[in-house]
């Protein structure tokens, strides 16, 4: 790993190399704490100079630590959990390689101009309010499991194609058509984040146009960022931190609309 930052010193600023730390330190806490972490990151990738596709590849391999982390730290929580996680799991997984093989096999210009909506959705989806969604466990679930089974698997296409905002999104699937009480239902998105991204971590080492030296210096601030945020989790006023990103998230998901 040091080689790698080295190498990467001499191809690019020392200050591009902090900032990939800084950003991946950030979003790893902000994942932990709030979801939405890639919004922040993302766009420190591309301002750095790597391409759209290479940028979010990069991104996902870097930030993995992260959602490690974040499911270690609500293992104790995954037997509170909706006793079919197992299946939902199976179809997320699905979902995230049919994901990665249409980020990996499509074209590179089609995603390029679709990710500042994705980015800009995302962070619409992280200003819906918390309790909106936990209204929705009151009301009858339509479809009950295989709503949950679609919802799940068209949630890991999403987070192997792009990602940013995929715990909001898991999170209100959960909501609204499993059944477990909520400290179970953040259980299961945090083991589903991993899994959709372990996939996807799969896929892009093997096939996809990967900037090592952003994963070497991102990776363990996402770690390290991940673990920080676990144990704010009970210090940190999580509206406000929620706010934040999504004012952030839609002023990067404007700037690429706009260059």
């Amino acid at each position: 790993m040091t080689t790698v930052l080295l190498a990467a010193t001499s191809a690019t600023s020392v200050g591009d190399v902090l900032a990939v730390i800084g950003a991946c330190l950030v979003a790893g806490a902000v994942n932990a704490l709030a979801g939405g972490g890639s919004l922040l990151s993302y766009p420190t990738m591309v301002a750095i100079g790597l391409g759209p596709v290479t940028a979010n590849v990069s991104n996902t391999l870097a930030l993995w630590p992260g959602y490690l982390s974040g499911a270690a730290a609500l293992r104790g929580r995954v037997a509170e959990a909706d006793a079919r996680l197992p299946v939902y799991a199976l179809a997320a997984g699905l979902g995230a390689v049919g994901g990665a093989v249409l980020l990996l096999a499509g074209d590179p210009d089609t995603f390029e101009a679709i990710v500042p909506f994705l980015v800009i959705m995302a962070a619409l989806l992280l200003a819906v309010p918390q309790r909106w969604l936990e209204r929705l466990r009151s009301h009858p679930r339509a479809g009950g499991t295989p709503a949950a089974l679609a919802g799940v698997s068209v949630a890991g296409v999403y987070g192997a194609y792009f990602g940013g905002g995929l715990g909001v999104i898991l999170l209100a699937v959960l909501n609204a058509f499993v059944g477990s009480g909520l400290r179970g239902l953040n259980a299961m998105k945090a083991v589903l984040s991993l899994l959709i991204n372990t996939v996807a971590l799969v896929a892009f080492v093997g096939f996809a146009p990967v900037t090592w030296w952003v994963v070497a210096a991102g990776a363990p601030a996402a770690l390290v960022g991940g673990l920080a945020g676990a144990r704010l989790s009970d210090r940190v006023p999580i509206p406000v931190l929620r706010r934040t990103v999504v004012v952030l998230g839609l002023a990067a998901g404007i700037a690429l609309l706009v260059t």
